[in-house]
């Protein structure tokens, strides 16, 4: 094939894809495939010196839907142009140090859709899609649904924000639980909302909007850090990440510093955007018909791509619910080969639509396990996903809820590791040396079916095993003997009471102080507790009248388990009753660890910043939230000085 020829193909592809992303909220192929395709169209044009009239080189987002008012903009939006190396993005630094460019903001590239704000005399006026970048969509009516979005703002001359309306992925996992039709992922959810002319729909989605710059304004704004400041001085949430920097080596460490914690935010983003910071030197730089020059994105590797569903195996956990493993075509993920995907279980397949042959939406966030999002298309090879009926580990037939799918055999292998897997875990008794392995080994030879038999264990018990020397052994018995020695929060994890995870236990330690007291907790007590809601309570509540489980429990005491008081501590410090946020990189302790560290000194951690809060306990790096401190007078205070009042 010629390379106009070719070059044909990749402009039909790229508008039938651009056509499902843009005006159908519906994609096809992930973010990665698409810049695929896309950059191989603009190096062809490169070499051949040809941009045929219809390329998508030359156009910015997609149809305008009919169904909604248009809105002219009053300039145009852009897209921005990529990097997808450092060695790229440094020539575009030196281009604009080169350009007279002091100084530059980072920012994150959110995965939303992209909306503009009007406000006259201080109240919003109109809502609007970007749209082809010079028409937009009225979509007033749903933005004022967005509950973070100004209704009013102080400023009273004319403005035009511009932002990212998102959903949030602890919104998308939990409108996906209950969902007919889950949503492919949080930006789909967010446009598919912000686009519907039910605002009862938007305002179903939960959304949020993260401003971060200004079209027009009456006053002058001159640097982009004056835009950041002049959003939170009016109400706009604008994140906490924001910085203004000066050289090459604080951009790239800023984005390493983003690209190793981006699983732990609760929105979705694939890059960082990097501006030139003074608005002068922006007018100098200019725009291309596409992009403006003085502004680009850093693209993180592809979290998310899409792969060939070609088979699925099930795998029983240790309460005996099976989980579907869907074997997929290797793709290289967030640095790994990527060869199997989960789904939640039968219910997840039948709402996903999942089928062997289909192509499927799969993400990857860093070492968290792959999971399939959804269905990008079908095949005419296509196959239906049979319902298991028997266990594949032990054989027995299997029982069925309304979602799930169950094997009963209290003494499936399968089970037995998993609850003893999980018992040995990193937050729940921690043993070490104890593998999935060296568990399989224990219960098929040893016959170590409950967790309370690991502290039986002799060496002369160990030396049967397949590939245990003395070391080896001496190693195990001193992780389970180490163990002995635990915390009430991490016992509680252990015990692997449905639907109790490590935080979970930790409230329910730090609420109730004692094993007795928690035994003894009625469901009215347990349901007072924050984020407990009825269902787990009851399971806790069943989980302590059943006879084995006090009986396991009784063993695990008898054989030496110990568990350390967990009393709140009530001293006096500078902290009691003070409320602090914690913002930036603390050197060499975490932002948990810090936290219990504050409120064990008698503190209340927040999240936010506010006119409330009393101190800001700053790291490295530290974002808005400085910026907003410093505004509203609270103390700053470092690492150190917490440590002194301990």
């Amino acid at each position: 094939m010629d390379k106009i020829a070719r070059m044909k193909e990749l402009i039909a592809l790229i508008e039938k894809y651009n056509y499902a992303y843009y005006t159908l909220d519906n994609p096809l192929i992930s973010d990665k495939e698409y810049d695929d395709l896309y950059y191989e169209l603009v190096g062809l044009e490169k070499t051949t010196g040809t941009v045929l009239d219809n390329s998508p080189t030359k156009k910015v987002g997609d149809v305008v839907l009919d169904k909604f008012k248009k809105v002219k903009h009053v300039s145009k939006l852009y897209s921005l142009n990529k990097a997808n190396s450092y060695e790229e993005l440094k020539d575009w630094y030196d281009d604009m140090i080169s350009m007279g460019a002091k100084k530059f903001s980072v920012e994150y590239k959110y995965d939303g859709l992209r909306v503009t704000l009007s406000y006259e005399n201080g109240i919003l006026k109109t809502g609007a899609t970007r749209g082809n970048g010079i028409i937009g969509e009225d979509v007033t009516e749903q933005v004022k649904t967005i509950r973070n979005v100004p209704k009013t703002i102080e400023y009273r001359n004319n403005v035009i924000v511009m932002g990212e309306v998102l959903m949030r992925l602890s919104e998308l996992k939990k409108f996906n639980k209950t969902a007919k039709e889950p949503l492919k992922n949080a930006r789909n959810g967010a446009a598919g909302a912000l686009r519907n002319l039910d605002t009862k729909v938007t305002a179903s989605r939960n959304l949020d909007a993260i401003i971060y710059d200004i079209l027009t304004i009456d006053d002058k704004i001159p640097t982009q850090s004056d835009v950041h400041q002049f959003l939170n001085e009016q109400g706009f949430d604008t994140f906490d990440f924001f910085h203004i920097v000066s050289s090459f080596e604080e951009i790239t460490n800023l984005i390493e510093l983003v690209d190793k914690n981006k699983s732990n935010l609760d929105v979705l983003i694939d890059g960082m955007v990097i501006k030139v910071n003074e608005y002068d030197v922006r007018q100098k730089v200019g725009y291309t018909e596409k992009f403006p020059k003085w502004a680009i994105a850093y693209k993180f590797e592809a979290q998310e791509l899409t792969s060939k569903v070609l088979g699925v195996t099930w795998q029983v956990g240790r309460t005996g619910k099976l989980t579907p493993v869907c074997e997929i075509e290797p793709i290289e993920l967030a640095g790994a080969t990527v060869t199997r995907a989960t789904l939640n279980n039968y219910d997840d397949i039948l709402r996903k639509d999942v089928k062997i042959g289909s192509r499927v939406f799969v993400r990857r966030s860093n070492e968290v396990i792959p999971e399939i999002l959804g269905v990008a298309e079908h095949s005419e090879d296509s196959k239906i996903i049979a319902k298991p009926e028997y266990c594949p580990c032990c054989h027995t037939k299997l029982v069925f809820d309304d979602i799930n799918i169950y094997c009963p055999n209290e003494l499936c292998p399968d089970r037995v590791v998993n609850k003893i897997a999980h018992f040995a875990s990193r937050n729940a008794m921690n043993i070490e040396g104890l593998s999935d392995k060296t568990t399989m080994q224990l219960f098929k030879t040893l016959g170590v079916s409950k967790v309370s038999q690991l502290y039986l264990l002799k060496s002369s018990d160990l030396s049967v095993l397949e590939g245990f020397k003395q070391k080896k052994i001496d190693n195990l018995l001193q992780g389970i003997e180490k163990s002995k020695n635990t915390t009430l929060d991490r016992f509680i994890y252990s015990l692997g009471i449905n639907g109790v995870g490590s935080k979970t236990a930790k409230d329910l330690a730090s609420h109730f102080e004692t094993l007795d007291s928690i035994k003894s907790a009625k469901l009215s007590d347990l349901v007072e507790i924050k984020d407990i809601g009825e269902t787990i309570a009851n399971n806790i509540v069943l989980f302590f009248q059943n006879s084995e489980n006090l009986s396991l429990i009784d063993d695990l005491i008898s054989s030496g388990v110990t568990i350390a008081s967990t009393a709140k501590v009530s001293r006096e410090s500078i902290f009691s009753g003070k409320t602090v946020v914690i913002t930036g990189t603390l050197d060499g302790i975490t932002r948990d660890e810090a936290s219990s560290l504050l409120e064990s000194l008698g503190a209340n951690v927040s999240s936010s910043v506010s006119s409330k809060t009393d101190f800001l306990l700053c790291g490295e790096n530290a974002g808005s939230k400085l910026n907003k401190a410093q505004s509203l007078g609270v103390k700053i205070i470092d690492l150190d000085y917490v440590l002194k009042q301990r």
